[in-house]
């Protein structure tokens, strides 16, 4: 980053310099110390016209990002053109399917991670207000009352005040920096909220996985008792062996235990669900359902929108624009500290007649302190702080590349499975039709059950396969969605300005 210019540096000199002639030493009436002493209104005055300097240090601006002009997997989709009818924030809602609308709302109302992160972004809002009361003065009250005789009470009441100037803008840029850090609160909460709603989607989707699967493993018993059947009656009518009845119950077995199997995936999917929303294990039961087979239809932009698309890229551009306000914290370093100081009170004998207004406590004063000598410490500071501010930009364009390639292994991975998948339904029914026709010739007696076992082995796995690439299929297409900003933009960040005090202008 580059320091001030050297008319800066000197208008900051002059500053100074006239700051350091506003007014001759003064002896007090009360004969304390010698004090610098102001006027009232020429000290109102030069506050505020020192208090209405800029700040020093660099204003950000973001730096550019590495971005491609479109995206490489884009192939079969269609660039999305932003509409008022396409929903906001609910990107649950292209798959069209009422139990997950019904279990995802829970996620922002009572899932504890989010809930942790809501209370970091109030804690960042304080953190604001507590960098703010730097810019006003501070005003402390003190009494006393002392008897020294039998007939002598003191009564003493003071208010004594401080006022450190900000006329280098330490204090507005740590305000700033503040500020900058609760935006990254509030992304960091909407990007946690987002992948807790993936999660539970992903959960959902495998939960819906296992119930496809068990319905599959179902049918297949009842295929398989239905061989089983045909065996015995081979086997009764003398035209099978003994054997061929027994791999028969044998793999009617094998289908009941894959089928018992299946549930443990879909009770800890459930439970997964459950713990995401909030809720105990207990406290949810989902019904049985099916797996989506339809690839949703996502809306896909420019790899220029995941700028403002996605809650993370904002967390790290707000981290920048933190790192950027710490350096002017720290180059303020280099500049003197102007404090404002006063007192003002009573002091005396309550019972005596002349107590009141001729006993009066007052002061007023300026100080200023000018760093000297401090081994090189204010330099290293601003060249730390610089250093951080670096490292925040690469990471910021790290993360907006690692966003460009979620969205293209998402789309990638829906193009490819989508097309394996409309292989892979050919090839159920083919396997399918083997098994019939296998079965037809065991029966008819052209064909031994070893055939009749290897056809419905393959069609078994083709259908599970199947299964499997849709469930991809279906986790691609939320990935898709969660790597798009699943519908939040920059502009769901708060204002965080608005939500605290107003600050003074820079």
């Amino acid at each position: 980053m580059r320091t001030p210019d050297i008319a800066r540096a000197a208008a900051g000199r002059r500053r100074r310099d006239e700051f350091a002639r506003l007014g001759p030493a003064h002896e007090p009436a009360d004969g304390g110390a010698p004090r610098l002493s102001l006027t009232p209104l020429n000290l109102v005055l030069a506050a505020f016209a020192l208090a209405g300097c800029a700040a020093v240090g660099p204003n950000f601006e973001r730096p550019a990002a590495i971005v491609s002009p479109q995206f490489k997997e884009i192939k079969g989709w269609k660039i999305a053109t932003p509409r008022e009818s396409e929903p906001k924030g609910a990107w649950w809602s292209v798959f069209h399917d009422p139990e997950l609308d019904q279990l995802m709302p829970d996620v922002v109302v009572s899932n504890q991670t989010v809930k942790a992160d809501e209370a970091n972004y109030r804690e960042a809002l304080a953190l604001i207000n507590e960098a703010r009361a730097g810019l006003f003065p501070t005003v402390e009250g003190t009494g006393s009352a002392t008897r020294s005789s039998p007939n002598v009470t003191t009564l003493t009441a003071e208010a004594s005040g401080m006022w450190t100037l900000d006329i280098w803008g330490q204090v507005r840029r740590e305000v700033e920096a503040q500020q900058a850090f609760a935006e990254v609160s509030a992304a960091t909460l909407a990007n946690v909220t987002l992948s807790e709603q993936s999660l539970l989607a992903l959960a959902y989707m495998t939960l819906r996985e296992a119930d496809s699967l068990e319905s599959l493993l179902e049918k297949t018993v009842i295929e398989y008792k239905h061989s089983l059947t045909i065996t015995q009656n081979q086997y009764n009518a003398g035209t099978a062996a003994k054997s061929d009845v027994i791999t028969a119950e044998t793999l009617v077995l094998n289908a009941q235990a894959m089928l018992i199997a299946a549930g443990v995936s879909r009770a800890q999917s459930e439970h997964a669900i459950a713990v995401l929303m909030g809720r105990p294990p207990a406290g949810l039961s989902i019904p049985h359902g099916s797996l989506a087979t339809r690839v949703p239809s996502v809306p896909v932009g420019l790899p220029s929108s995941l700028l403002e698309r996605r809650p993370d890229v904002a967390a790290a551009e707000e981290t920048m624009r933190q790192a950027n306000a710490i350096i002017g914290v720290e180059f303020a370093g280099y500049f003197p500290a102007v404090s404002l100081n006063g007192l003002v009170g009573y002091s005396g004998n309550p019972f005596a007649a002349e107590f009141g207004p001729s006993n009066p406590v007052w002061s007023f004063g300026a100080s200023l302190a000018q760093p000297l000598f401090n081994g090189g410490l204010t330099t290293a500071e601003v060249e730390s702080a610089r250093q951080t501010y670096d490292a925040d930009v690469a990471t910021y364009r790290q993360t907006v590349l690692t966003a460009i390639q979620q969205v293209e292994d998402a789309l990638v991975g829906i193009r490819i499975l989508t097309r394996e998948a409309k292989v892979q339904v050919e090839n159920v029914r083919i396997s399918r039709e083997a098994t019939q026709i296998t079965l037809n010739e065991y029966q008819a007696g052209t064909q031994a059950f070893t055939a009749v076992v290897t056809a419905e082995a393959i069609e078994l796995s083709a259908e599970e396969s199947l299964i499997s690439i849709q469930w991809q299929i279906q986790t691609e297409a939320v990935d898709l969605l969660v790597a798009l900003g699943g519908g939040w933009t920059q502009s769901k960040l708060p204002d965080v300005a608005a939500q605290t005090s107003d600050i003074p202008p820079h």
